[in-house]
Order: C-alpha cells, then sequence, then structure tokens
C-alpha cells in the first residue's frame, strides 16, 4: 500500500518498469529511471546534511530535473518548495529566509539569475543542478554527478510529515506557505483518480507552472494510476496554436487548466486542425468560465466530459461539477459543484451558525487534503481553522475558506465572492491588499488603493505622492516588479490628487473601479 508521495514511483518501476513516467518536448524518462535518479538524488542531499523535515528549494521551470528534483527531495525526508524563476530575487530571498532553505536544486539555465540570489543572501550551502557558483564556501554538483552518484534507501519518514510547502499571496506583503503533508497529497492525489477514472493509459496535461498549486494534479496523479505526465513547457502558455500542436501530438487524455488558458485556445489554439479525440476529460478551476466559451468549447471536443473543480490550495481541491451538456450563451455561473465524497462542507454565517439552504454564507471545509497550517505562521493559522463538532462529543478542525457560498440545491454549491480582498486572476490568487502594502511602502507614496477593473478582468492601482515628488508610474511598476509576482503587477498605476472616500473616510475602492473602467492608460 503507497503511504507517502514518492512510493507510487517506485511502486511503477517494479511493476511497469519500462512505462514512460513523464515526458518533455522530445525527452522522456520511464518508471524505472526515475526511481534510480530521485534515490541518487536523494542521497546527494543527505550526504549534504538534508534530514527528515528540512525544506529544499526548487528554483526550476518545469522540466524533467524538477520532476527528479521533486521526488528526490521527498525521498531525502525533506519538503520541496517550488521557487518561481520570475520572481524579484527580492520576494525569492524572502521565501528563502521565512522558510530556512539552505540547499537549492536549479540548472545552468538559471545561472545568471541564481546567482543574483546567491549574491544577495548568504544561508545557502549547497547548490545541486550546476557546475559551480561565483560563491564561497557553497557545495556543487551537476545533473551529471547527480545520474552517476549511489542510490540510497529513503529517509524514514511517515505520512503526516511535510512533503511541499507552496507560496501564495499574502496580505501583509509577506507570502504565505501553505503547508501540505504526504498523507493530504495522497489524500488529493487518490480523490482525483477516482473521480476522473484515471488508467495507466492516460496522459495527463497541465497548463500551472511548478510554484502554481494545481501543478501537482499531475505530478503526483498520474504517477499513482501508472500514468504519463507530459509536462508543457511554460513558453507555450503564451502560444495557443503551439500548444494545441503539442497536445494532438502528445494524444493527451486529460488536461487542467485554469479557464484562460482554455479560452485561449478556443480562440487563437487553431483548434480546427487539430485531432484532438484523444482527450476525454477537461477539468478547470481557479476563475469562472464564461458559459459562451466554455459551450463553444464543448462542441469542438463532443467526445471530452468537462468538468468544474474549486478548491484553495489549502485543502487542494474539494469539489466538482460535472458539465453534461453546452449551456446557452445566457448561462448563468457555473456551480462549483458538490463536495468530495472524502469532504465536508458547512456554510456559516458571521457568527458561525450554519444557513437554511438557499441562504448565502462562508464555506468552511474538512478533508483529509487539507493542509497542516501556513508555515510560521501562528496568527495566520490560529484565523484560518476552526473547530467545531461534527457528531455528538466529537470535534474536528474545518479551514475557513474565506470564500461566500450558496447551496442552490441538487449538489450546487455556487460560489459568490469573497470575505476579503483576495481575488482570483488566471487561476492566481492575488491579495489586493499586498499590493497596497507593497505601493504604501515606497518612501514617495501618502496613500495606495489596488481594485478590479471588473469590464476587462485586470488589476489597476491608484496613488497619491508627498508634495514635490517626481515619481512616475513608470518608477512605480518597476517598483512593483522587484516586489510582486508577475500575475500581480496591476496593469495600470495612477497618480491623482485625491482618493473617493466612503463616510467614514475609507477609500473608496469601488467608485474607483468604476471610475477607470474603460478609461485609457495614463
Amino acid at each position: 500500500m503507497i503511504k507517502l508521495l514518492y512510493e507510487s514511483v517506485d511502486h511503477w518501476a517494479k511493476q511497469s518498469p519500462d512505462k514512460e513516467a513523464f515526458c518533455y518536448l522530445d525527452q522522456s524518462i520511464t518508471y524505472r529511471e526515475l526511481s534510480h535518479l530521485t534515490s541518487r538524488l536523494a542521497g546527494v542531499l543527505m550526504a549534504n546534511g538534508i534530514k527528515r523535515g528540512d525544506r529544499v528549494g526548487v528554483f526550476l521551470a518545469k522540466s524533467l530535473e524538477s520532476t527528479i528534483a521533486i521526488y528526490g527531495i521527498m525521498k531525502a525526508g525533506a519538503a520541496f518548495v517550488p521557487l518561481d524563476p520570475a520572481a524579484s530575487p527580492e520576494r525569492l530571498g524572502g521565501m528563502i529566509n521565512h522558510c530556512g532553505i539552505n540547499c537549492l536544486i536549479s540548472h545552468p539555465d538559471m545561472q545568471t539569475k541564481l546567482q543574483d540570489i546567491l549574491t544577495s543572501f548568504d544561508d545557502i550551502t549547497c547548490v545541486i543542478g550546476v557546475n559551480s557558483v561565483d560563491a564561497p564556501d557553497i557545495q556543487t554538483m551537476d545533473w551529471d554527478q547527480v545520474a552517476h552518484a549511489p542510490i540510497v534507501p529513503p529517509a524514514r519518514i511517515i505520512a503526516q510529515d511535510i512533503a511541499y510547502i507552496m507560496y501564495t499571496s499574502g496580505s501583509t506583503g509577506a507570502p504565505k506557505g501553505i503547508t501540505h503533508t504526504h498523507a493530504s497529497g495522497l489524500a488529493y492525489a487518490h480523490a482525483i483518480t477516482e473521480l476522473y477514472d484515471v488508467q495507466p493509459a492516460d496522459r495527463f496535461g497541465n497548463h500551472a507552472p511548478l510554484h502554481f498549486d494545481i501543478s501537482t494534479f499531475d505530478y503526483f496523479a498520474a504517477p499513482l494510476r501508472g500514468a504519463t505526465t507530459v509536462i508543457i513547457p511554460e513558453p507555450y502558455m503564451k502560444m495557443p496554436a503551439s500548444l494545441s500542436e503539442l497536445m494532438e501530438k502528445e494524444r493527451l487524455t486529460l488536461w487542467f487548466s485554469a479557464p484562460n488558458a482554455l479560452i485561449q485556445l478556443l480562440l487563437n489554439g487553431v483548434l480546427e486542425a487539430r485531432d484532438l479525440q484523444s482527450l476525454r476529460w477537461v477539468i478547470f478551476g481557479g476563475e469562472p468560465f464564461p458559459p459562451k466559451y466554455l459551450s463553444a468549447l464543448m462542441t469542438q471536443w463532443p467526445q471530452a466530459r468537462f468538468s468544474n473543480s474549486y478548491g484553495p490550495a489549502e485543502v487542494n481541491m474539494c469539489s466538482y461539477y460535472h458539465i453534461d451538456a453546452p449551456l446557452a450563451k445566457d448561462a448563468d455561473a457555473i456551480p462549483i459543484g458538490r463536495m468530495w465524497d472524502i469532504a465536508e462542507g458547512v456554510i456559516v454565517d458571521e457568527m458561525d451558525r450554519p444557513v437554511a439552504q438557499g441562504e448565502q454564507g462562508e464555506l468552511l471545509v474538512r478533508a483529509p487534503t487539507r493542509m497542516r497550517g501556513y508555515w510560521n505562521a501562528p496568527e495566520l493559522n490560529a484565523n484560518c481553522f476552526y473547530t467545531r463538532p461534527v457528531s455528538a462529543g466529537i470535534n474536528d478542525i474545518f479551514y475557513r475558506t474565506g470564500d461566500i457560498v450558496v447551496d442552490a440545491g441538487e449538489n450546487r454549491l455556487m460560489f459568490l465572492g469573497r470575505k476579503d480582498r483576495q481575488i482570483k486572476l488566471r487561476g492566481y490568487r492575488i491579495e489586493l491588499d499586498e499590493i497596497e502594502y507593497v505601493l504604501a511602502t515606497h518612501p514617495d507614496v501618502e496613500e495606495a488603493a489596488a481594485y478590479m477593473i471588473v469590464s476587462g478582468a485586470f488589476i489597476e492601482a491608484a496613488v497619491t505622492i508627498k508634495t514635490g515628488s517626481e515619481l512616475n508610474t513608470a518608477a512605480l511598476t518597476d517598483y512593483c516588479m522587484a516586489k510582486l509576482p508577475n500575475y500581480a503587477i496591476p496593469k495600470t498605476i495612477r497618480i491623482i490628487e485625491v482618493f473617493p472616500r466612503t463616510t467614514s473616510q475609507k477609500i473608496d475602492r469601488r467608485v474607483l473601479g468604476q471610475m477607470y473602467d474603460g478609461a485609457k492608460d495614463v
């Protein structure tokens, strides 16, 4: 019985050793090769002092090397921490320091940005995947050396030990580290394979970069059933025609992405020229899918089933809704559906009292897929978990999603919005408060506000600046680029003289959004 995430690879290395496990463009790796290479990497890590519970940074784009890194780190008893290669050194350094990372796994392609990190932060003692770095006292070993290292047994750990930490946007300017165990990751993978009837012949595809939580969909679920994961190169997500060509070539059977990726495929992917009859299930989530586009895609791929998937990264996924027929163009929003069989949801009012069917409230979730907690954030953990009775004399822990939903009956949960100012855009979770926090730290900024432009589904921000300052919007954008992930940088930053205010003298962000909706950039 598989009890740890990495054991699925070793299981299939024995059952189907020559079966393709992961492929990336013209490269591929079998389950036997993956098992051996991950055991070699685990030995290298342990020889460099990595032990049970340590955190190891993965400074890589999705690739065969990142796959080896993920499973090798877990075999060493440590937790992998994906680091966004596009993030600024300052932001990456914040995560490295917060997580206590002293070992990175990287690649020569990342050498320049890697050097920026090592120059700025002196806690790193070991870098795997490069031949050398321009820093004293740092041990290095390239991938060829890893491939010839001895195979060692995995470290002894249990299912409750940490497997990975995913960082997401935080309202105070500091990213939050979502901590998952082998048990929660496996529960997630098992639920996926059951719900979508995953078989060894399946071939998974996924749009998400490694540091995005839904990347675990194929990294964990496919190996559990001995299926094959087709790693999608990140540049392909900006080239829909190339992406659809790759999907055809690789004969993908399961696809999971944010709706925006599917919309781009529909509009610019030259789908009429592709044979994608192998697709049997298309899964999406992370943001609303306009019915007109979903219906057009369902008409384009009539052989495939379509499902809306819902769940914060803190609980992986917890509900689904299968769409069995194309929707009318004027159809209402698509439900987030029914809870998984292994999950329970409770909708509560502001006093944490369950609401009646048809009434809206915050969704609380308990499930074995739930995170252990936010890394090194006791106040956040105290606020996000809620203990309540589940039966006579028995209490259990629920996660407060912050999502406002309503039970519309017939296993149809409808998502209505957020309690806080967190939004989802192109599948990414973004805290508008974090954008404001960063802008407000600029020495020439007096006040800042971030808001959504609903008609265009993008973020803007506005600031007031100190008297006599010559600060301009280009400088503010550069400032944000150094401190925020790319997907959270406002499309436009406006310098204004005065903010609209509510009667309580708070900045009226709703009015700001209405003022500039449809306005040209300034």
